[in-house]
């Protein structure tokens, strides 16, 4: 039983390790882990049958000795990623190593229900799953809501732009799937996402703000150590005072960062009833009138505010915007930085890198789908 136990818990270890790493031979394993050689070629072989990993041929260039072949993630194992937003429901299907296979965008007229985003999602699966059947194996849902969630039973504590409270969105989701599900927060998804695939990799101290059509999340991670607060719900930047001769946000808190940086705003003075992130961007860029560079800077001055207090509180060395958050800084390029900046205690900010994210639109299924991923690398089966 013992035995059995280290078993397991070698396999996690190195089902982990080639998930989060760009690229590992069996060499790099054993020197990463510290277990031996015949140990590692035993437990990538015990993978390699289950069709959790491929080893590829070895590169011998500029090396001394016997190659060590590559290890890789296999293409079988994907998670179900889902989002859902006041404007839309995306669901993707992400294999390991964050590679995103599918997404699919449904828009809404409106807010949609939690039944009727499962309906949705449901639909959706249910049109993939030839697909996933033949050619893979779905390890589970993961769902990133705008929202404040409990982790515990995927419970919808709050979220206000989609009018949900205390919706058990996890269990309506199983029930019509048949698969597990686990939901979270999008943006402590989204952070997760760029520590581990993206902009935030190897960085211990950062803090992460989506900018979505739901309004403005975040994500706080301190030492290493990703930071839930009391109950889970940290990081919720677009409730930040920013202005307080502002208008009441969805909460009911007055002159928050959400109600003075939206992207509702942004379609507006840009002419678009409605707009993906990549037509947004696009949009963003390419505008030259006074109005949309006046409401650029509007809205990069609030924005300032709550990153200026986020560096003086937390002292991150890297902030990454995700969302129509990164678009907005790429419209005026240094502007953002140049206004924290001034208004940073200097030594708490003569260290702090403000980059946007790396993963792109595709950033909350990979963090939606790490959620599913989690219980099979914790125990590879």
């Amino acid at each position: 039983m013992a035995a059995d136990r280290v078993r397991r818990h070698n396999l996690s270890a190195v089902l982990t390790l080639v998930h989060h790493s760009p690229g590992l031979s069996r060499a790099d394993i054993t020197k990463a882990t510290g277990l031996n050689r015949s140990t590692v070629s035993a437990l990538v072989g015990e993978m390699v049958e289950r069709e959790l990993v491929v080893e590829t041929q070895a590169d011998s260039r500029n090396q001394v000795g016997r190659p060590s072949p590559g290890v890789e993630p296999h293409s079988a194992p994907v998670a179900i990623a889902i989002n859902p937003e006041i404007d839309a429901v995306t669901i993707g299907v992400v294999g390991l190593r964050g590679t995103v296979l599918k997404r699919i965008r449904h828009e809404t007229a409106a807010p949609p229900t939690v039944r009727e985003m499962v309906r949705i999602s449901a639909a959706v699966i249910e049109q993939l799953r030839p697909e996933l059947e033949t050619a893979h194996r779905t390890v589970g849902i993961g769902v990133a809501v705008p929202g404040l969630v409990r982790t515990s039973d995927g419970v919808v504590r709050l979220a206000p732009h989609l009018r949900w409270h205390d919706e058990p969105l996890a269990e309506l989701l199983t029930e019509a799937t048949g698969f597990e599900v686990s939901v979270a927060n999008d943006a402590s998804l989204g952070i997760l996402a760029e520590r581990t695939f993206g902009a935030g990799r190897g960085i211990s101290d950062l803090i992460y703000l989506n900018g979505g059509a739901s309004g403005i999340g975040g994500g706080i991670i301190a030492g290493g150590t990703a930071i839930g607060g009391a109950a889970g719900y940290a990081g919720e930047f677009g409730h930040t005072l920013v202005n307080s001769a502002g208008r009441r946000d969805a909460v009911g808190l007055v002159g928050s960062l959400e109600v003075e940086v939206n992207r509702a705003a942004l379609l507006r003075v840009l002419g678009l009833a409605s707009a993906d992130s990549e037509t947004l961007e696009l949009a963003l860029l390419g505008a030259t009138s006074d109005t949309v560079v006046d409401e650029v800077r509007r809205q990069l001055g609030f924005l300032s505010i709550a990153l200026c207090s986020a560096v003086n509180t937390l002292n991150p060395r890297l902030i990454i915007l995700g969302g129509f958050l990164g678009a907005l800084d790429a419209a005026a390029p240094g502007y953002l930085e140049s206004l924290v900046a001034a208004q940073s205690i200097g030594v708490s900010f003569e260290s702090v890198r403000i980059t946007r994210a790396a993963l792109g639109s595709d950033l909350l299924m990979i963090g939606a789908a790490e959620l599913a991923f989690e219980r099979l690398l914790a125990d590879p089966k």
